[in-house]
């Protein structure tokens, strides 16, 4: 396996500190409002990327926190004329069950920040006394002249930063760039004592004590978005390892922006979508395949005719899937079987998934792995286009199609519901049944078959006439008659 490492611009072997395990550390949100998709992307990458490490036989701990105090915490809460615990509460509980929607498994451990002051505070009191931070009315900073390699995530010098960088003027600064560990509180908001007299962490700090607390020092892999390679996580790297004068982490990891029609997300551009209202009118599978077919370090365009196209994608498996079950319900036992046909779809099914994991081995490469699933897609179309004949054609089929839900398992999405042919079918289906067959029952699945009997009997009278009308309600509903070599069905297009 493979990892891309942003510290050392290259891809590198992965190899674990301790064989079979994976410590995993991924920065949380700052729950001041909802998420966004930009936001949303991240989580689903770093979920995908976990999710392999299990399947490679890894005990993995992942650590994602909450931060839950925060200056845009604490100004949305006087904003809104509430405490900036309320406004936490919310937004941490919103943020839980969006990943819960979005299919994101929830951490193996979820720090809070304001649950953790005390591991902070013993942070900074060591960076003081290594002469890494200095106390100034109340607030602490660290002194980045004191860790000569500022800069080395990032691959910028100090200098640079200087000249390129527009800084507020603090006077109680040793330097522009020095950065706050802890500050001294204002009247109003949250508090916690210390050594320095009342007072809150700043941002950086956080990450550094929780992933050193859960994970030790070093861990594995560090990651998050882009975004935060400068400043928040070179400022964890200089604090972290002038602490504990080890490496932080062997391996950073860091996702690619979200477009927005090739624009950059901004609410100034009216385009800052909230996951919320995204997830409220798209099955979220359909987003996190979007999100897989863009490689996780690479850009990532978002656009309507891109989900279009996702959701297009992402039918065409599911209806794979569905037609496997329905031919493999009406497969022909005793015909004869195409031993040919079963050797080149079994090679076919090994190959992809062999291709699969070699494509996630190479540094989580998610939009091959999925060409891999449509190549498996392409070659059990094929295999049942004529029907099935025979328990070993049946069984090569239904190791296809445990194949395809396995790999798209493995990417967080669940595909067993499709195996239910009915799942979406309109409730009319159970009346118009009732009219045009006589069904009483309540099963979606029987009725259908119904209709479809009622119509095979008006067509071997040649009442042609009741055959159309059947045909034209269906229709209506959203229905197709696909005339097949075993048999007629329905298949619902909505």
């Amino acid at each position: 396996m493979k990892i891309y490492n942003t510290l050392t611009r290259k891809k590198e072997d992965f190899t674990p500190l301790v064989e079979g395990k994976v410590g995993m550390y991924v920065c949380g949100p700052t729950v001041y409002n909802h998420i966004h998709v930009g936001n949303a992307r991240t989580f689903v990458s770093f979920d995908v990327i976990r999710r392999h490490l299990i399947n490679s036989g890894y005990d993995v701990t992942f650590v994602s926190n909450i931060t839950d105090v925060d200056d845009k915490i604490i100004n949305r809460a006087n904003e809104e004329g509430r405490t900036a615990a309320e406004v936490a509460e919310e937004y941490s509980n919103a943020f839980i069950k969006a990943m819960d929607d979005l299919g994101v498994m929830p951490p193996t451990i979820r720090p809070y920040a304001t649950k953790e002051i005390d591991a902070m505070i013993g942070t900074i009191e060591t960076l003081i006394a290594n002469g890494h931070a200095y106390e100034a009315e109340g607030d602490v900073y660290f002194s980045i002249k004191t860790f000569p390699e500022y800069g080395k995530l990032s691959g910028r010098t100090v200098d640079e930063l200087l000249s390129g960088t527009r800084f507020d003027v603090d006077p109680k600064k040793h330097d522009p760039l020095d950065f706050a560990l802890w500050k001294a509180a204002k009247p109003g908001e949250p508090y916690w004592e210390c050594p320095w007299g009342k007072g809150r962490p700043g941002w950086h700090i956080e990450c550094s004590s929780m992933s050193a607390k859960y994970l030790g020092q070093p861990f594995d892999i560090h990651g998050g978005g882009v975004d935060l390679v400068f400043p928040h996580h070179e400022n964890e790297i200089a604090q972290s390892e002038c602490c504990s004068n080890v490496t932080f982490c062997n391996y950073w990891m860091h996702g690619g922006m979200l477009l927005i029609d090739n624009e950059k997300m901004s609410k100034s551009l009216n385009n800052f979508l909230l996951l919320k209202d995204v997830l409220a009118n798209l099955d979220a599978r359909v987003l996190r395949f979007l999100m897989l077919q863009t490689h996780y370090r690479s850009p990532m365009d978002y656009s309507k005719q891109r989900l279009d196209e996702a959701a297009n994608s992402f039918e065409r498996i599911a209806n794979t899937l569905r037609n496997i079950d329905w031919e493999v319900e009406h497969a022909d036992l005793f015909a004869e079987v195409d031993v040919a046909a079963i050797e080149k779809l079994d090679v076919a099914v090994a190959a992809g998934v062999d291709s699969y994991v070699a494509y996630m081995d190479d540094d989580f490469n998610t939009a091959a792995a999925l060409g891999e699933v449509f190549s498996i897609v392409g070659a059990v179309n094929g295999f049942i286009a004529d029907g099935l004949s025979g328990a070993e054609e049946v069984k090569a089929a239904q190791a296809a199609h445990d194949a395809i839900v396995d790999l798209m398992g493995r990417f967080g999405i669940d595909m067993a519901e499709e195996s239910d042919e009915t799942a979406g079918w309109p409730a009319e289906l159970l009346a118009f049944a009732k009219d045009v067959a006589g069904y009483e029952g309540d099963d979606m699945l029987a009725a259908g078959e119904a209709i479809i009997s009622k119509r095979a009997e008006a067509r071997k009278a040649k009442d042609w006439g009741t055959a159309d009308a059947i045909r034209d309600g269906l229709s209506a509903m959203g229905f197709a008659v696909e005339d097949t070599a075993a048999g007629s069905r329905l298949s619902y297009g909505g």
